[in-house]
């Protein structure tokens, strides 16, 4: 076997690191805005405004249960739930995202987070006012849930439910909160 044989065969590192460099750029460029709406399905296209619209209802939902938990937690001796740690908004900053892209990923960021955050406070409300199980199995309890009550117990219900309702200690406080202990 000739030598030259033997380099014909090798690809050239230079064409190589051409390919590895373009398939890295392509990968991590945003989709031209154009390319992005010509692509999409037309049902995506035609539910977008109804899935956007639902923005108005989400902030005043979040501005509404920040003031309820300003209130009624402070008020109750309930820990308050930190908002920050439902609602991230890192995805928005992906260089390979266009602005629609990036402006949906920051869209569902924050209505997911925002509901999660929502069922954290709704579900110690429910522990501090009425943690008692539900006779039927839910198939996704709330993070709280554990620590209710079972259904239909009423003699322990009467001798447990002032210990149960104050029954928050093994949630870490928020940096700066005061903390009343029970």
């Amino acid at each position: 076997m000739d030598k030259s044989d033997k380099t014909d065969k090798q690809p050239d590192v230079k064409e190589v690191v051409e390919e590895i460099v373009e398939e890295i750029v392509e990968v991590l460029s945003p989709k031209s805005i154009w390319r992005h709406l010509k692509d999409a399905r037309g049902k995506v296209l035609w539910s977008s405004p109804l899935i956007y619209a639902g923005a108005f209802f989400f902030v005043a939902l979040d501005l509404y249960v920040t003031v309820y938990q300003a209130v009624c937690f402070r008020g109750n001796g309930i820990p308050r739930v930190r908002r920050q740690d439902y609602i991230v908004f890192d995805r928005g900053r992906l260089p390979y995202l266009n602005w629609i892209e990036k402006a949906g990923c920051i869209y569902c960021s924050y209505a997911n987070g925002l509901l999660a955050y929502v069922s954290e406070i709704t579900a110690r409300t429910e522990q501090h006012f009425c943690p008692i199980k539900h006779h039927t199995e839910l198939t996704h309890p709330h993070s709280r849930y554990d620590h209710f009550l079972p259904y239909g117990d009423g003699r322990n219900y009467e001798k447990r439910f002032n210990k149960v309702r104050k029954d928050f200690v093994d949630i870490k406080p928020a940096p700066g909160s005061r903390s009343k202990k029970s």
